[in-house]
């Protein structure tokens, strides 16, 4: 007798309880349209999407630290990191230039301000001023001061990404000096407390589909869809060069390592409509992180490149300023020669690099080269206030790609990318560790721990007795919402086997 077929109201429930992806999809919609229907009510719903983000960002500085400290440690070779940075700074610089050029070029050929013929004398600027709290961004020389932290508390109570970072790399070279002998402890407490904060990121990710809802009904409650037919032109250039510059970062991924980006974007979707929805990058940077691990990555590379992208690599931003400056400028009848686009290049290639965290950075940005070049009115940068919001999921999309595929091109390069397993995940396939199969050997005490410690449902396994009991899978709704469950062998560190630590005292 053939099995029976659940239902469709069966099987549809039963996708939407499983799949994140799905609850999230479903928030999206739902909130485009409560935004529209009822936008009085749609505004009072900002504090579902920025209670979400507050969460997530209490996590991150922690996260980071122990990632690039355990990552160290693993490999055991502060030489190798040092590498991973200068060549992720050497991927920041080339990418993020790219980005500006394609978006000059596209700004020069389609014209998407021309005709409009604005008298900047008209424009209300104090809305310019109301959106970047009469802040500035900050010159290199305060870019370069404020990335030393002052106070190791004060780096994770600011959550300071660079600070932390710089904080994790003397932790970790200091761990690498004194030799696990000296300090058998250290390592495996950092190692619990990163297992710790992967599952406090599983449970306030169940929240995500209403922070979504939220921010979606904020989002079209206040600007509603008019503003699309107004800026039209405007809004489908930069979605076309953004997307002209993800074909490009898809060839570059496939050249360098030989990956598919579609399937990476298919592995990550989740946390992908997750940021669109809530229109921020950090949101998803535990997550992505914890992904980009199990892809094979190795621990030191991601710990390094991804956080260090979120400041030195906005491709996205980098696209709509470019854009954006031309835009202005032709708005208000500015013909910008060769020399002064060339100008443009320079000065957001360093006003882009200071962005990140501050409120209206893009504006601050925009107005800093309107300034440097003496021909457009700062205060024309007021036209971009009704369609700044709408540019958010662009650039959003492509900032996390941009940095995504700067951790694999530089994971490559610097040979701690573990090829076959990136494939493996990609494709859809579980990867299980040996020593998580039955009769498989005992995992080496001090070694790192798989990540979250997931095992496939039902097989009934127990970690070893080298692994701390009690672990909790920091994804819970992965596994049932159709994301294949990876264990990672060892560090990642490569095809290569995990390296072992001294075992702990006592």
């Amino acid at each position: 007798m053939p099995p029976s077929v659940p239902s469709l109201p069966r099987r549809v429930a039963r996708i939407l309880r499983t799949s994140l992806f799905a609850q999230v999809a479903c928030a999206l919609v739902l909130g485009i349209v409560v935004g529209k229907l009822w936008p009085d009510v749609a505004t009072d719903l900002q504090p579902l999407g920025d209670g979400f983000t507050r969460l997530i960002k209490t996590v991150i500085s922690p996260l980071v630290f122990c990632v690039v400290v355990v990552g160290i440690a693993k490999a055991g070779d502060l030489k190798a990191f040092g590498r991973i940075g200068l060549k992720a700074l050497i991927w920041f610089e080339v990418a993020s230039t790219l980005a500006l050029v394609i978006g000059l070029l596209a700004a020069n050929i389609v014209q998407p301000g021309s005709g409009m013929n604005v008298d900047p004398s008209t424009l209300d600027t104090s809305a310019v001023d109301a959106k970047t709290g009469g802040g500035s961004l900050p010159s290199t020389t305060e870019f370069v001061v404020n990335a030393l932290p002052t106070s190791f508390i004060g780096a994770f109570a600011e959550n300071s990404l660079l600070q932390v970072l710089i904080l994790a790399c003397l932790v970790g070279a200091a761990l690498l000096h004194l030799g696990h002998t000296r300090v058998p402890k250290v390592l495996p407490a950092v190692e619990q407390a990163q297992e710790i904060i992967f599952a406090i990121v599983g449970f306030v990710m169940r929240l995500a589909p209403i922070a979504v809802f939220g921010a979606m009904a904020v989002l079209i409650g206040n600007y509603g869809l008019g503003v699309i037919e107004t800026y039209g032109k405007l809004i489908v250039l930069c979605y076309v060069a953004a997307a002209l510059f993800i074909t490009l970062l898809a060839v570059a991924l496939r050249l360098v390592t030989g990956l598919s980006l579609w399937k990476f974007l298919r592995y990550i979707r989740e946390e992908m409509l997750l940021a669109l929805g809530t229109a921020s990058t950090e949101s998803v940077m535990p997550r992505v992180m914890q992904k980009l691990r199990k892809a094979g990555a190795r621990d030191d590379a991601v710990g390094l490149v991804l956080p260090t992208g979120y400041s030195f690599n906005l491709d996205g931003a980098s696209l709509y300023l470019s854009i954006g400056t031309l835009f202005i400028a032709q708005a208000v009848g500015v013909d910008l020669g060769l020399g002064q686009q060339i100008t443009v290049i320079l000065v957001l290639m360093l006003t882009s690099k200071g962005m990140a965290g501050i409120p209206g950075s893009a504006f601050l940005a925009l107005s800093a080269t309107a300034s440097s070049l003496g021909a457009i009115p700062a205060g024309a940068v007021a036209l971009l206030l009704g369609v700044d919001r709408i540019m958010d999921s662009m650039r959003v999309v492509t900032n996390l790609l941009g940095n995504c595929v700067a951790v694999f091109a530089v994971s490559r390069w610097e040979g701690a990318l573990d090829l076959e397993r990136a494939r493996k995940v990609l494709d859809g396939e579980t990867v299980v560790m040996p020593d998580e199969e039955p009769g498989g050997p005992a995992k080496p005490v001090g070694s790192q721990r798989p990540e979250g410690s997931e095992r496939p449902e039902g097989s009934g396994q127990s970690e070893g007795p080298a692994g701390p009991a009690g672990s909790v899978s920091p994804e819970g709704s992965e596994a049932a919402g159709g994301i294949p469950v990876v264990v990672s062998a060892g560090s990642g560190s490569g095809s290569g086997p995990a390296k072992e630590t001294a075992p702990e005292a006592g």
